[in-house]
Formats: structure tokens, C-alpha cells, sequence
């Protein structure tokens, strides 16, 4: 069986001129790729000088960045070698058997694989046909969790030096830095895009309420005082009930208009403040709820935001949690103003609904941060932190 084994050992010191050289060499070529990083170079711009670097350093003959999707399949993202030997990029294989991959992926640690001339599995299998022998690799971590690994070969008898796969492992954190830095660029884009496809809706479900509302509301009275006017000298009571029945219209239609409003933009949580506004919408549910929310005023578009935050998670538990008591309760602390909504009820909500998607949107867009816990059987607890201080750039989906 061929020698397999996981290190933390980060070799001997270096000593005379080479190894110098070779530091130097080492942190000229770290450097070279952390500002492709600082600069956001396109992920896939990363991966590949950083498969390069590595093998041009180590004086590896084949360089792979694989990643473990969640279904168990090693993906490679990029490759580098010097005699074509790398696997290429996009090839999927089970990730099983006993390659140097599979070593990473369960132990997440650096280690080798100093044959693979009789080891198990698809990976290996096609690593041999290659005329790979021997390879090093280093976890590539995203959020404490092992996203993929950086992996060096050699196509030569005699495996890469003991300690290679700790000098490998300084630019598996590059690729890290990189992964999280994509992931986050896609989140906001996709963040913003969810922003604008809710401001579409909601402004074609506006216009849909007012033109089947407050809109025929106004054409029916136009039509009565219309009429009133033409038959007021030869049927004057017949005028009056006109008369009447436009002024109904009338007021029906402003009714209509104050509930849409509200929904856009309650007048009180204008004119009286966050309080007020969230002491009404507790007064309009059917679940007892105890608010404790400071009389003080904030900035317009943090109001707003609470009062979404809020409104939304009331709703929320109206219409799932099966509760019997609700409290909400908002604190303001060093620059920052804290959104407490829990409940009694039946916990185990869905974070990943529409609801609790668009208002962690509409948080995020300000610069702040949604946290939800709901334990099935416990309740939920729902905390929003919003910067009482304006963002230095708000999504604006007018200009976007």
C-alpha cells in the first residue's frame, strides 16, 4: 500500500543562499497573488495564477484547485502543469477512494499521497492514467468549512519535499480570501437584484390596487355627479341620490387610498415616530403582543426599516407560529438600533422564505444584519441590527 499520511509540520528551517532565495521566491510569488486578491480580480483570474504560482514554486509538475460540492463530487475549478498532465477544469469524479482529495476533505488538513500506483477509486484511477505518482494538498476553507483543496504533483519517482504541502497551504488561504470575497460579490448582486424585482412588484401590485380600486372608485363618481348635474333642473330628487351615491363613492375611494398608503408609508410612523406606528400595528392583530419601543426619534430610513422588520415578523407569526404572546422590543446602543421580535409559538421557521428573504434585503441594504433562531417547539426569535448612521452607499433601485 502506498504511503499516505497528514502533516503539520512546516519542514526544516531554511538554510544558505538557495533556501533564502527560495523564501524570497516564495513570498515575491505570495505577494503576486494577494493583489489579484485586494485587487476583486476575477475569481477564476485567482485560481489560476495561484495554481501556477505553486507549481512553478515547489517545482511541481501538475496543479489542481478541486472543489467538494455538496452531492460528493470533486470539481476542478483550474489547473497548471508542465507536460499537460493536470486534470483538466470542470471534470467531476466521486469524491471516494483514497486520493489525496479525499485524504483533505476528511481530515481538513494538509497531507500526501506519496503513490498511487495500487490505490482505490475514480480519482485515482484517472490520476494514474495521467502519469501522476505522488501529490501534496492543503484545505481550502471558506466559513470553517472545507469548501475544496489546493493539490501539487509530481510525475517524477521521487515525491515533493517533506513540508511542500504547508507552503501549498499559504496559498490555499489565498484561494480562501478569494472564494469569500466571490461569494460575497454574488450574495450583493443577487441581493440587489431581489431588491429590484420587489420594488417592480410592488409598484405593479400599486398600480394594479389603484386602478381596481380608488381608480373605479373615482370613474363611478365622476359618472354620478356627471349625471346629477344633467338631470338637476327637470328631476331634482333624482339629482340628490346622485348626489349621495358620489359622495359614498367618494369616500370609499379615499378610504382605499389611506390603506395603500399605509402599506407603503403609515402617515403616523411619519408624524408620530417608530413607537406610535408600531403600537398601532400591534393594536390591529389578533395575538397579544407587549411593546417596549423607545419614544425618541431616528433617522426617516431607519423608522422604516424597524417598522418593516417588524410588521413583517408580526405577520409572519400570525399567520405560523400558533402563538399566544409576542413581544417586541427595540434598544438603541452605541450607533446602533436593535429590533427584537420573539414569540411563544411553534418555532421551526423557514429562514429561507420570501418574507424573511426580502426583509434580510431590505436590512442588509442599510448596511446592518438579520439574525433568526427558531428551535421546532421553542418560539422564534428574530434580531435586526440597524446603523443609526446613513450607509456610505445605499442600493438605490431607481439608478441601479
Amino acid at each position: 500500500m502506498a504511503k499516505r499520511n497528514q502533516s503539520g509540520d512546516r519542514g526544516a528551517p531554511a538554510a544558505g543562499g538557495h533556501d533564502l532565495r527560495f523564501v524570497a521566491d516564495e513570498q515575491a510569488a505570495l505577494r503576486r497573488v494577494a493583489t489579484l486578491v485586494a485587487q476583486a480580480a476575477p475569481p477564476q483570474a485567482v485560481f489560476d495564477a495561484v495554481c501556477a504560482e505553486t507549481g512553478r514554486l515547489i517545482g511541481a509538475t501538475t496543479v489542481n484547485l478541486a472543489h467538494f460540492a455538496p452531492d460528493g463530487v470533486n470539481v476542478t475549478i483550474s489547473g497548471w502543469s508542465l507536460r499537460g498532465v493536470h486534470v483538466p477544469t470542470g471534470t467531476r469524479l466521486p469524491l471516494d477512494g483514497e486520493s489525496i482529495n479525499a485524504l483533505v476533505q476528511r481530515t481538513a488538513r494538509p497531507g500526501r499521497v506519496d503513490g498511487y500506483g495500487d490505490l482505490g477509486g475514480p480519482l485515482a484511477a484517472r490520476l494514474r492514467a495521467l502519469g501522476v505518482r505522488s501529490e501534496v494538498g492543503a484545505p481550502v476553507v471558506v466559513e470553517r468549512q472545507v469548501w475544496g483543496a489546493l493539490i501539487a504533483g509530481t510525475d517524477k519517482p521521487v515525491p515533493l519535499p517533506a513540508g511542500t504541502e504547508q507552503r501549498v497551504a499559504s496559498f490555499a488561504e489565498l484561494i480562501a480570501t478569494a472564494v469569500a470575497n466571490a461569494t460575497a460579490h454574488a450574495e450583493l448582486v443577487a441581493s440587489r437584484a431581489r431588491i429590484v424585482t420587489t420594488v417592480q412588484d410592488a409598484r405593479r401590485r400599486l398600480a394594479r390596487d389603484l386602478h381596481d380600486g380608488a381608480q373605479q372608485r373615482l370613474v363611478a363618481t365622476l359618472i354620478a355627479l356627471q349625471l346629477a348635474d344633467e338631470c338637476f333642473d327637470r328631476d331634482p330628487v333624482g339629482a340628490h341620490d346622485l348626489l349621495r351615491t358620489a359622495l359614498g363613492h367618494a369616500r370609499d375611494g379615499l378610504a382605499e387610498l389611506r390603506e395603500l398608503a399605509a402599506g407603503v408609508h403609515p402617515s403616523i410612523l411619519t408624524n408620530r415616530g417608530l413607537r406610535a406606528a408600531v403600537e398601532a400595528l400591534a393594536g390591529r392583530g389578533p395575538v397579544v403582543v407587549d411593546v417596549e419601543v423607545p419614544a425618541g426619534r431616528y433617522p426617516p430610513h431607519v423608522e422604516a426599516a424597524a417598522y418593516f422588520v417588524i410588521a413583517e415578523a408580526l405577520t409572519n407569526v400570525v399567520k405560523h407560529a400558533r402563538a399566544t404572546r409576542i413581544r417586541v422590543r427595540v434598544e438603541e446602543r452605541r450607533g446602533l438600533l436593535d429590533v427584537l421580535v420573539s414569540d411563544d409559538g411553534a418555532g421551526g421557521a423557514d429562514v429561507r422564505g420570501g418574507g424573511l428573504r426580502g426583509l434580510t434585503d431590505r436590512v442588509e441594504a442599510l448596511g446592518g444584519i438579520v439574525r433568526v433562531e427558531s428551535p421546532a417547539g421553542a418560539g422564534t426569535r428574530l434580531t435586526a441590527c440597524l446603523p443609526l448612521t446613513a450607509p456610505e452607499e445605499v442600493f438605490s433601485p431607481s439608478t441601479g
